[in-house]
């Protein structure tokens, strides 16, 4: 008996979805004085409204679809920790400057997340939050662990010298017109411990917060044991090598600025609206970009560019999304390939 013909359905086959573009990655920097303002007392209050009104920028950008890795600055935590520290020295040992360092990365991190969290929930954008404490890896033979330059901590008059060679081993020198200060080595930043964690996590969607202060200085002895050192990583140059490590086709820097400019607060003064990375090259050198301000975030742009990088933009919070798309800001992009 022969089967019955099975009938044709009127219904059209389904093909296969095209697959949506990928999800770019951006690694967006927050100044450390974004959170504590100057002139202001730097109370907990203080740092939780300007850390929620420095995310409105970034909540834009996640709505947009945008992977997001958040780093920060912690100049003036950091300084606060040491302060507290000295205080105390009397009552309680002296905590090491990295663990100070992770210190910070958790109290702001947490202000970072917990700010988030209740934003992106008041949006309706479902994206979970995490912060990740970072170590970050340096060379113990790097140049600069014998050369300390970089200013931390409290003020001490002439009169403190003395106990503080006693009490300590720091270097202390003087900033001019300002007092004595501590001062540390700041060593280049080779890679991200964590990087492989937190672009598994980036990848899945969530929100990543890591590199807080430039990250927790760490090197590996010899039996590739991993032991702190009392330094401090710039913020920016931490950032270039975290979003190189996972591979972020964006790096963003948020400053004060809302762009970056020739001859600045000069009547010469002019906007750079887009350079390339030979340009920006040509101006560092013609001292541009000072190594107090602007200088290593253009170092850490051109780093993260000549890494594969597709797109580095300077501005301010408020002008993110708007620079993003080339209204604001300063671009910075490589050079065109012959």
């Amino acid at each position: 008996m022969t089967p019955p013909k099975k009938k044709k359905s009127s219904a059209k086959v389904k093909r296969p979805s095209p697959k949506a573009p990928k999800q770019k990655t951006a690694v967006i920097a927050l100044g450390g004085n974004a959170i504590i303002k100057p002139g202001q007392e730097g109370t907990i209050a203080e740092q939780f409204a300007n850390t929620r009104e420095s995310l409105s920028g970034i909540v834009d950008l996640i709505r947009d679809g945008y992977n997001v890795i958040i780093t920060h600055g912690n100049g003036p935590q950091v300084g606060n920790y040491l302060i507290r520290d000295e205080a105390a020295s009397h009552l309680v040992p002296r905590v090491p400057l990295g663990v100070c360092v992770a210190g910070t990365e958790g109290e702001m991190g947490y202000m970072i997340e917990q700010s988030l969290q209740n934003r992106l929930h008041k949006e309706g954008i479902d994206r979970k939050v995490v912060t990740i404490l970072t170590q970050v890896l340096v060379d113990e033979n790097d140049p600069a662990m014998e050369e300390p330059t970089k200013f931390v901590g409290p003020f001490f008059g002439e009169k403190d010298l003395p106990r503080m060679k006693v009490e300590t081993e720091w270097v202390i020198k003087e900033d001019p017109g300002r007092g004595y200060r501590r001062v540390v080595p700041s060593p280049i930043p080779l890679s991200v411990v964590e990087s492989e964690v937190i672009k598994k996590l980036s990848s899945d969607g969530v929100i990543v917060i890591a590199c807080g202060g430039g990250g927790i200085p760490v090197y590996y002895m010899d039996d590739h044991i991993l032991e702190g050192v009392d330094a401090v990583i710039d913020k920016d140059r931490a950032s270039a090598v975290l979003a190189k490590g996972i591979g972020a086709e964006i790096f963003v820097m948020l400053t004060p600025e809302e762009a970056v400019y020739l001859d600045y607060n000069s009547p010469n003064q002019k906007k750079i609206s887009k350079m390339t990375v030979s340009q920006a090259k040509e101006y560092h050198a013609q001292g541009h970009f000072p190594p107090g301000s602007m200088g290593p975030k253009v170092e850490a742009a051109i780093q993260f560019l000549e890494a594969r990088g597709e797109l580095v933009v300077i501005t301010s919070p408020e002008k993110v999304v708007s620079a993003l798309d080339g209204k604001a800001g300063t671009w910075i992009v490589p050079d065109k390939k012959n």
